[in-house]
């Protein structure tokens, strides 16, 4: 803590640290971790001295990944992790062996370190950062992505596997004796034990007192029960010698399916967002740049070893064992290239158990954690790469490709939310029609449902458009999710096929008008519903039936005036905000003169 033991000037230098860092360091687009990592190495003995003693403040900051574990696992049901298996089991094993097989070669011939310390570096340097892996996935909304569900697979596995490799480094240091058969079955039993209690107190007892907290309305309390579910399992697996961040996993798994998951959630998440944060700045903070100035070439040599060693392994592994793509697999690699908090852990009892010297762990440190510091911009930088970089028309199906339908009456290009409801509209009329769409998951998914007309293509492509026989169509509808391709699309159909009647989805009223300005109709996606729900809510607030219809009546022709006015000045902006005043006040005078009308007739 800070030097004159205060807790509160401590909890106020965390606190500036991150809102001063982490701002800036998301500004700059290199994401929250880095920032809290450049915080904690700011606050550390290193730099500015503020907390002197980083080791005071570890046991509380790993409570962050314990509460990220344990929200985690309120998403994956023991279902979804079944149907994971393959994933978790498989990848993930390929993962940790291989990746240990590689370092611990090296670091036993390339540095003639001895067999067992090449096997806790391997094992050890094998595992990466799940809070950090997880953070930048979330951060990116990257979580549900072919590499993010991969990721994710791969980190827990490495968890679960970080339990026998805590256990082996006592057995390969000299200095510790060799634990006895009788312990090492009491040991077993603990562990079956501490997970039976959890499983049974999950399934049986959980429900039940939640439901109780629940009925008393107390905020507090249902925090406090959210908290006290969490910190008390991760305690009951540390006294069993089992992994904390895993006991929270299998926590949150078994309250996956239960109707409080919600609610927990919600309780958890402000805690979790803070000690993660903190957990973050515990680990800038125990890096020892000294060495960073005494021997730089050294301790980057180390650094761009361990990312150049578990890279094109775990590009390996994403592209054979998990079936990725290309860009999938390395965005993978990239992300869990790094070391991982749990090497700290292992270090630490190498070091305790004179496996590895001072020396060697203060490197391994410093390594790991600018391996961690330049994931986040590694990451930056593939996805940019890959973003620009146009996919393989080899992907899509060949069967996708070609347009066979017969002659349409209306061609529809987008299924998504609006086209998807036009297309069943005209399916149940028995309209020949012909449906549009670039992306392959969405085709895919319409022809699963039924024997729809939809085929994969670009409608921004003339040659598409005319395997769609547009020509000989009486309507071609416009709906696709984005309105710049509605727009081009719109240009498109007028200059090659003039005498198509063309109706397309619009945005707001500024597209509106550039779309009757392509001679084109426009249908404002949320217009109508916002109606629906307007009539729903004068209908709740006392109207009859016959005044709100007669209200919205009178709203919808008077905005459609006022949008037709606005057209012949929709460039000039001031114009625009001039007629949507006087608009304003022409409405509220007919609404009540309807009011006087309806009070004079009653």
């Amino acid at each position: 803590m800070p030097h004159d033991g205060s807790l509160l000037q401590g909890a106020v230098v965390f606190l500036c640290a991150a809102v001063l860092a982490v701002p800036l360091a998301k500004r700059l687009q290199l994401g929250a971790v880095l920032g809290y990592l450049l915080a904690g190495v700011l606050i550390g003995p290193s730099v500015l001295g503020l907390i002197g003693d980083p080791e005071s403040v570890s046991h509380l900051s790993e409570m962050g990944v314990v509460l990220l574990l344990f929200i985690i696992g309120l998403e994956l049901s023991p279902k979804r992790l079944w149907v994971m298996r393959q994933a978790v089991f498989g990848v993930g094993l390929a993962q940790v062996l291989l990746t240990a097989l590689v370092i611990g070669t090296v670091a036993l011939f390339g540095f003639h370190q001895p067999l067992p310390v090449a096997m806790v570096l391997g094992l050890g340097l094998a595992l990466s950062s799940t809070a950090f892996g997880l953070q930048l996935l979330a951060e990116r909304k990257e979580l549900t992505s072919p590499h993010g569900r991969m990721a994710f697979a791969i980190l827990l596995f490495q968890d679960i596997a970080a339990i026998p490799l805590i256990a082996l480094v006592p057995m390969l240091g000299d200095a510790s004796p060799h634990p006895l058969p009788g312990n090492e079955l009491q040991g077993l039993l603990e562990v079956f034990g501490s997970i039976a209690l959890v499983v049974l107190g999950g399934r049986y007892l959980l429900r039940p007192v939640f439901r109780i907290v629940s009925r008393s309305g107390s905020h507090e309390v249902s925090t406090a029960t959210a908290l006290l579910v969490v910190i008390g399992t991760a305690w009951l697996m540390e006294l069993a010698g089992i992994s904390m961040a895993l006991g929270a996993f299998l926590a949150g798994m078994l309250l996956a399916d239960s109707e409080y998951r919600h609610e927990l959630e919600s309780h958890i998440e402000p805690f979790k967002g803070l000690l993660l944060g903190l957990f973050f700045m515990s680990v800038g903070m125990v890096a020892n740049l000294q060495l960073l100035w005494q021997e730089p070439l050294l301790v980057l040599g180390l650094t761009l070893l361990l990312i150049g060693l578990k890279l094109p392994v775990l590009l390996l592994v994403g592209r054979l064992a998990g079936g990725l793509s290309r860009s999938s697999a390395m965005q993978l690699a990239v992300l869990l290239a790094a070391g991982g908090e749990f090497a700290f852990v292992v270090f630490r009892m190498a070091r305790s158990e004179q496996l590895l010297d001072a020396h060697i762990h203060d490197l391994l440190v410093i390594a790991i954690t600018l391996s961690m510091a330049v994931t986040p911009l590694l990451v930056m930088l593939v996805a940019h790469l890959f973003k620009t970089a146009p996919s393989a028309p080899s992907e899509v199906p060949p069967e996708l490709k070609t347009v066979d339908s017969h002659t349409p009456r209306v061609v529809l290009a987008g299924m998504g939310r609006m086209g998807q409801v036009i297309a069943r509209v005209l399916r149940a009329q028995h309209v020949p029609f012909v449906a549009l769409d670039n992306s392959v998951d969405a085709v895919e998914m319409s022809r699963s449902l039924g024997q729809m007309p939809i085929f994969y293509g670009n409608p921004l492509r003339p040659e598409i458009l005319r395997a769609a026989q547009v020509d000989k169509a009486e309507w071609f509808i416009v709906a696709t999710d984005d309105p710049e391709t509605n727009l081009k699309t719109t240009e498109l159909v007028r200059k090659l096929y003039p005498h198509v009647k063309v109706i397309a989805r619009a945005r707001n009223r500024q597209h509106v008008h550039k779309l009757w300005d392509l001679n084109a109709l426009a249908v404002r996606e949320t217009f109508h519903s916002s109606l629906e729900m307007s009539h729903q809510v004068l209908r709740g607030l006392g109207l009859s039936e016959e005044q709100a219809a007669a209200r919205l009546r009178r709203f919808k022709r008077h905005d459609e005036e006022v949008l037709e006015a606005q057209h012949r000045v929709y460039d000039n902006q001031a114009e625009v905000q001039q007629t949507a005043r006087q608009a304003r006040d022409e409405l509220e005078n007919l609404f009540n003169s309807d009011q006087i009308d309806e009070r004079r007739d009653a």
